[in-house]
């Protein structure tokens, strides 16, 4: 070695209890950084599990609206068939009146009702 590099070269100096303490914060900080790591995958884990819970209950509304829905289309084509009933109900009574009133037409009596039989 030459002068100049050995001039520079400083003595080691013994090892204080300060210098422990550094080096054993430095061992330490990998397991924290580790249990930071446990950390944050336990935290993505719980966040995850929120996520899959929020679909399981949009997927049951999901459900219960179309559930809805079909009820809804049942009970309109219910309402249509029971307006066709009434408007055909009502137009019996409405031809009725019609043929007393302006035609002069009556009911017949049922002991006056006489059927034709014919041979085949």
């Amino acid at each position: 070695m030459s002068t100049i590099a050995q001039g520079a070269r400083r003595p080691r100096r013994a090892r204080t209890t300060s210098d422990t303490r550094a080096a054993t914060r430095l061992r330490t900080r990998p397991r924290l950084l580790l249990g930071g790591g446990i950390l944050w995958i336990v935290l993505f884990g719980v966040l995850l599990a929120g996520v899959v819970a929020v679909n399981v209950t949009v997927l049951r509304l999901n459900v219960q609206l179309d559930q809805a829905g079909r009820e809804s289309s049942q009970l309109k084509a219910d309402i249509a068939s029971l307006r066709s009933e009434l408007s055909s109900a009502s137009a019996s009574a409405r031809i009725e009146t019609r043929a007393r009133n302006d035609l002069g037409l009556v009911p017949a009596d049922p002991d006056s009702i006489a059927y034709v039989e014919l041979e085949r």
